[in-house]
Parts: C-alpha cells; sequence; structure tokens
C-alpha cells in the first residue's frame, strides 16, 4: 500500500525512491510485523483468557505432563495473522498476484482453522472440525487461488510454470514439464505442509522456531528467483528457474517471519499461549504455497524437514499399528515419542529448531551445488 501510494511521489520526494527497492521493503516489514506482534501481544493474550475463563485447550492424546498447561489460552495463531498481514499489505506491491495468492492460501487455511479452535472453545473438549471438512475446504481455497491467478479462461490453459525442479540439480539438465498434472502435486504440497504444520504445534514454540527458519529461507529463495541487478537475472546465474515478481514474495516471507518472532515472545517455554489451528493450519498453507509459487516443490522436503518428519511419523505409526497391531514409537507425533523416553520439553524444542537451522543451511547450498 505504501509503495503504491508513496513511490509515484519519488520524483518530487527523493526518500521515497527507497521503496523501489523490495530488500528494504522486505526489512521494514518484518520489523513491522514483529512491532505490532509485540506491541498487540499482551492486550491480545489477555483477551484471549478472558473470552477462554481457563478453559483447557491440551489435547487428549498427549503425554500425562501436559496437563499442567491446562488454562493457558489458545488460538494465539490470530496475532501472527493479524501482524503479518498488516506488514504485507504496507510494503508490499499489491499489484503482485504471487503475494495475493500467498495470502489468500493464508488467510483463508487460517479461517478454517479458526472455525477449528471455535468448535473446540464452544463444545468445551478436544475435538473441532472433521478432518474431512477440513479437507474439503482446503480444496476449494486451492481451486480458487488456480482458478483466480493461474488459469486463462480465454485459452484454457495454465498461467503456472508447471515444470519441477530437483535440488542440487541444475534446471538445464533435468527439469521435467507435468503439465495438468502439477496441480494435484501443488495441493499435495500446500495441504501437506499446512497439516504438517498442525501436527508439529504440540510443544511450546516447536512449531514457531522452525517457521521462522522456513520463512527467512524463503525469503532469500524468493529474492533470488526474480530479481533482476544491473540488468543481471540471478536466477539464470544460479541455475534455477527464473519467477518474474518473485521479490515480492521476500516481503510476504520477512512479515512471516518477524509475525512468528513476536509471537515467540510470548509462546517459548513455558508457553503464555498456544498458536491453535488458526495459526498452524494458516502458516503451514502460507509455507506450502511459497514452496509452489517460489518453484522450491522437492527442496520444501529439506526445508521443512522437520515438518516433514512430524508428519511422517504419525503416517507410519498409523500404518505399522494397522499392519501388526503394535506401535512403532511410543507416541506420534514423533516429539512426543522423545518426550517419553525421558527428554526435557525444552531440549526436544531447540533439538528440532537445530536441525531445522541444518536443514535449511543445506537447501540454500543446493543453489551453488548445482
Amino acid at each position: 500500500m505504501l509503495y503504491m501510494l508513496l513511490y509515484p511521489f519519488s520524483d518530487r520526494i527523493a526518500a521515497f525512491n527507497v521503496l523501489r527497492y523490495p530488500t528494504f521493503r522486505m526489512l521494514m516489514a518484518g520489523l513491522v510485523s514483529l512491532l505490532i506482534g509485540l506491541l498487540l501481544g499482551p492486550s491480545y493474550i489477555q483477551d484471549l483468557q478472558n473470552r477462554q475463563h481457563g478453559q483447557s485447550n491440551v489435547r487428549e492424546d498427549t503425554p500425562a505432563a501436559h496437563q499442567k498447561k491446562k488454562g493457558t489460552p489458545s488460538m494465539g495463531g490470530g496475532l501472527i495473522l493479524w501482524a503479518m498481514l498488516i506488514a504485507t499489505l504496507l510494503f508490499a506491491d499489491l499489484t503482485s498476484k504471487l503475494v495475493w495468492a500467498a495470502l489468500i492460501f493464508t488467510m483463508g487455511f487460517g479461517v478454517i482453522g479458526f472455525a477449528d479452535d471455535w468448535l473446540k472453545f464452544s463444545r468445551k473438549n478436544s475435538k473441532g472440525l472433521a478432518g474431512k471438512k477440513k479437507l474439503f475446504w482446503q480444496t476449494m481455497i486451492f481451486l480458487v487461488v488456480i482458478a483466480a491467478f493461474f488459469v486463462d479462461w480465454k485459452t484454457g490453459t495454465l498461467i503456472l510454470d508447471t515444470r519441477l525442479t530437483i535440488p542440487f540439480v541444475k534446471v538445464k539438465l533435468f527439469n521435467p514439464q507435468l503439465g495438468w498434472f502439477y496441480l494435484p502435486f501443488a495441493f499435495i504440497v500446500i495441504v501437506g505442509t499446512s497439516n504438517a504444520v498442525n501436527l508439529t504445534d504440540g510443544l511450546d514454540g516447536l512449531a514457531t522456531g522452525p517457521t521462522i527458519v522456513s520463512s527467512l529461507t524463503f525469503m532469500v529463495l524468493a529474492y533470488l528467483a526474480g530479481a533482476v541487478i544491473k540488468g543481471l537475472n540471478i536466477a539464470d546465474y544460479l541455475l534455477i528457474p527464473h519467477i518474474t515478481g518473485a521479490a515480492e514474495l521476500s516481503v510476504f516471507c520477512a512479515a512471516m517471519a518477524g509475525a512468528c518472532i513476536s509471537f515467540l515472545w510470548y509462546n517459548t517455554y513455558p508457553a503464555t499461549v498456544f498458536m491453535g489451528d488458526v495459526g498452524s493450519l494458516a502458516l503451514g498453507g502460507g509455507l506450502g504455497a511459497l514452496a509452489v509459487l517460489t518453484k522450491n516443490e522437492v527442496d520444501s522436503a529439506l526445508i521443512h524437514g522437520v515438518f516433514f518428519a512430524e508428519i511422517l511419523s504419525v503416517i507410519l505409526q498409523v500404518f505399522w499399528f494397522k499392519r501388526t497391531g503394535r506401535r512403532l514409537f511410543r507416541m506420534a507425533p514423533i516429539h512426543h515419542h522423545f518426550e517419553l523416553k525421558g527428554w526435557a520439553e525444552p531440549k526436544i524444542i531447540v533439538r528440532f529448531w537445530i536441525v531445522s537451522i541444518m536443514l535449511a543451511l543445506i537447501a540454500l547450498a543446493s543453489l551453488k551445488l548445482r
């Protein structure tokens, strides 16, 4: 909004010229979302406490030690969404369809998460929106975004890069074209990431830390995919797909990172507030969308390695139990397995953060190792 309102006057007021640079706007978006989260946090959390009246937001299928967290308010992810929405609207180029696609995925999935949290609150139990209903609405949001931004209805063709990029492999060597088959693949990436972050949100700050790491990683990847500096196309130099306008997504990524950092101030162990599905489903949807929009769909399995391990542990646990009648892990998702092995909650959280940082660095290293 500020970019569209103020930059046209840069020929009269030289200071406005700085808004032309995505690097400046991404820094400002991150800072503004961070400040919004920190400043609004206390009153937002107090309002949640007043509305939820100490109701238990602890899931029944968790280790017994979690029962001590009863009374901690949930739905704190709404604070993240407000902070990142305001910062993105202020500093992103709002003519960018990529920015709007990322925002709609994030906020749309956030609405689904809000409905899930609200049902848990109103019914006073840990069961919210049925899984099939969640999947239905996630599918609807996916179809709406694709139809609105990435289909040329006059020709009936996709205006979306449907090639598949493989980490550590030059795009000139192997870049398979999927055509319309790309859509179900993209759907799996976006919805799978959303549900993976949702499953990871089981310990104080466990999902927030890797989300910060992932959003900062995508901030770099988005900028490199779209930036052209003094006539040099950085993507061509790095042998990755060039995506027109992708640099604007770095502003969205910075806003997400700043909002999550501010939330971590209140969500770190022992948490003052829980993220809830309104935050985890939304952030996962946004990260999945970033993977698709920046052409890092396969690479996202590495960047989101912690989230991937969490959802994979649930899939394996269910499969193994149905097949043998025995459990593969003491409890799934896998962070509960380590809890039952005797690891302290802060140790699990910090070690998962470290793994997330390590995987992000490997993903960034793949840019040169092609």
